[in-house]
């Protein structure tokens, strides 16, 4: 089935693009939710007339969400929860737990535009990705611990500069008494 996208659609197409797209993902998902139209005459040329108002209005909100981004990049996201001693979660934190972290802390978005393939099941610092505009994404730090006081020394520790050592090589010290057994074992033989 052809469709016109009305946005910028990841692995698929920018806006005003005519793609071909399996019928179930356009009657599912595209359609339904205002991502495109059916790429019929009437639709084309009614997507033509509208074209540069939708593309100002793209363009618009792409600066908002960059604007936005700017402000969002780098923010860490404290969250506690109860883990074994293994660091493994008894939940997981999913996209809804981020969401709501991030707006939280000032900056309404809503878990769709958490996109995470998989919830994260482990204590630690881990990266995820904010998408605010289809063309614009950023990254938030979420900090998982048992405790507050668990999450401020990870959080420590992952800005203190890492310093390897050197490993220390020991050579193994000669033993001299070894040398005489194995001339004596020698001349045995002969």
């Amino acid at each position: 089935m052809q469709v016109i996208l009305l946005e910028r659609i990841e692995k698929l197409g920018l806006l005003g693009d005519v793609v071909n797209v399996k019928p179930g993902f356009a009657r599912n998902y595209l359609l339904p939710q205002k991502k495109a139209l059916r790429a019929t005459k009437s639709n084309v040329d009614a997507f033509e007339a509208q074209r540069a108002q939708m593309e100002a209005d793209n363009l618009q909100r792409r600066e908002e969400a960059e604007a936005m981004a700017e402000k969002i990049n780098g923010l860490q996201i404290v969250m506690t929860r109860q883990a074994s001693e293994a660091s493994v979660l008894y939940g997981s934190v999913s996209a809804r737990d981020i969401a709501d972290g991030v707006t939280a802390a000032g900056f309404t978005i809503d878990r769709g535009q958490v996109p995470i393939d998989r919830p994260i099941k482990t204590l630690g610092i881990h990266d995820a990705r904010i998408r605010l505009h289809p063309e614009v994404s950023t990254f938030v730090k979420v900090n998982i611990a048992k405790t507050v006081d668990e999450a401020e020394s990870q959080w420590q520790a992952s800005l203190a500069p890492v310093v390897e050592e050197a490993p220390v090589v020991e050579e193994a010290p000669v033993v001299e008494e070894d040398a005489p057994a194995v001339e004596e074992a020698a001349s045995e033989e002969e």
